[in-house]
């Protein structure tokens, strides 16, 4: 294909691409410069680097990061391994029993995020069924607190983000072909041989795919966090996405919260860029 001609079909995406992508972001680079508020928004006064300073030497900021990377740290793992575990198990059933299997364990991908971590946390309320077990098999209350809080955000996190690499893995292992399995089973290869040597390599570029998606999503979590910690600073629990959010509406520096908005996003590249070669890496050696 001549170079004018992939230009005139790739034209029309790179405009949208620019209008939806890189005037925002230069927009943000440039509030992220302004001291602002709502009082003088239409009149913003520059400031320099002050916002980018204040971010980073704001002890919340650090926090709510450590949290993020806490997060972060936990859920992906933890999905890869149990959403590539479910998807075997389930590759072993098949007809209705498949299809009802599957129906629940994606039931939480189909619920609306706020409608499901509300859901959720109605379990540990008073009245919730979880918390008349705890008492019942510990013999006290249960109680809101940092580290209870912390446990309930990552553990509703890990409930609602597997489903994505359950049914992720369970395509990939769809296209496995039976008959090197077969193979496998004649030479004398165990299960745990045909995963490791099998159907772990056939899924690896997948893998690849849901470790990127699942960073970047767990980097910029909101929903849950917000719904289960009600934002209330004594839990400690904040995202650098709720962190933003309170910055800019609670306390009303659009401005920071602009420069801490920039921070994050090259916190997200430095995360995914080392990802990102090695997927290059090893689609190279694919060929």
């Amino acid at each position: 294909m001549k170079l004018d001609t992939f230009f005139r079909f790739s034209a029309p995406s790179i405009v949208i691409m620019t209008l939806l992508m890189v005037i925002p972001l230069g927009m943000a680079i440039w509030l992220g410069t302004q001291f602002m508020t709502f009082n003088n928004i239409t009149d913003p006064q520059y400031v320099g680097l002050r916002n980018y300073t204040d971010v980073l030497t704001d002890p919340r900021f650090w926090q709510s990061l450590r949290f993020t990377l806490l997060y972060m740290a936990l859920i992906v793992p933890a999905q890869l391994v149990i959403g590539f575990t479910v998807a075997l198990l389930l590759d072993q059933v098949s007809g209705l029993a498949r299809v009802v299997y599957l129906s629940i364990f994606l039931l939480p991908f189909s619920i609306v995020p706020i409608v499901g971590t509300l859901m959720f946390k109605q379990l540990f309320e008073p009245s919730g069924i979880i918390t008349y077990l705890y008492q019942t098999i510990f013999d006290t209350r249960f109680r809101y607190n940092e580290v209870s809080v912390k446990t309930l955000i990552i553990f509703h996190g890990i409930w609602y983000t597997t489903p994505f690499a359950l049914v992720t893995y369970f395509a990939g292992i769809q296209t496995l072909s039976q008959d090197l399995l077969e193979a496998a089973s004649i030479d004398g290869a165990t299960l745990w041989h045909k995963i490791r040597h099998i159907v772990i390599p056939h899924v690896r570029s997948l893998t690849i795919l849901i470790l990127l998606i699942s960073i970047m999503d767990a980097y910029r979590v909101f929903d849950n966090v917000f719904v289960l910690s009600e934002l209330n600073p004594i839990y400690k629990a904040d995202t650098l996405m709720t962190y933003t959010f309170q910055t800019a509406i609670t306390v009303q520096r659009l401005g920071k919260a602009n420069a801490m908005a920039i921070l994050t996003i090259v916190g997200i590249m430095i995360v995914l860029i080392p990802n990102l070669i090695q997927s290059y890496q090893q689609q190279m050696e694919e060929r």
